[in-house]
């Protein structure tokens, strides 16, 4: 519904597109795409025959990236050193298990640093 933000997403993911050798799709952030398109399916906002196509467009681009058992006591630490929710603190465990230096997030402090992740809000 924000067009100058869609616009800005669109042309961040093309850029980080033709450089995927640095980026990987971590499983939480897969998932939570995958429920997105099927919300907006089930609105009316997106054709259904196209989640398949669309997930396999990201997979191309991205390897991805499955969470290890480690990921629950970092998860935990994190949330208590920072005050986190569990899914923030969840996906900032995962990006350190993988060894992600910068999460790309609009919805996490641009700038701040979780152990070794740095948060950049590609919108800004």
């Amino acid at each position: 519904n924000e067009p100058i933000k869609q616009a800005k997403a669109i042309a961040f993911l093309d850029r980080l597109n033709r450089d995927s050798s640095s980026s990987v799709l971590l499983w939480q952030v897969a998932v939570e795409y995958l429920a997105v398109m099927r919300r907006w399916a089930q609105r009316g906002k997106f054709d259904p025959r196209k989640i398949e196509r669309g997930l396999e467009e990201v997979l191309m681009f991205h390897d991805l990236v499955v969470p290890t058992r480690d990921v629950l006591g970092i998860s935990l630490s994190l949330s208590s050193k920072y005050m986190l929710s569990h899914w923030d603190s969840m996906l900032l465990a995962a990006c350190i298990d993988a060894g992600v230096s910068t999460l790309y997030s609009e919805d996490l402090a641009d700038g701040m640093v979780y152990e070794s992740v740095r948060v950049v809000n590609p919108l800004k």
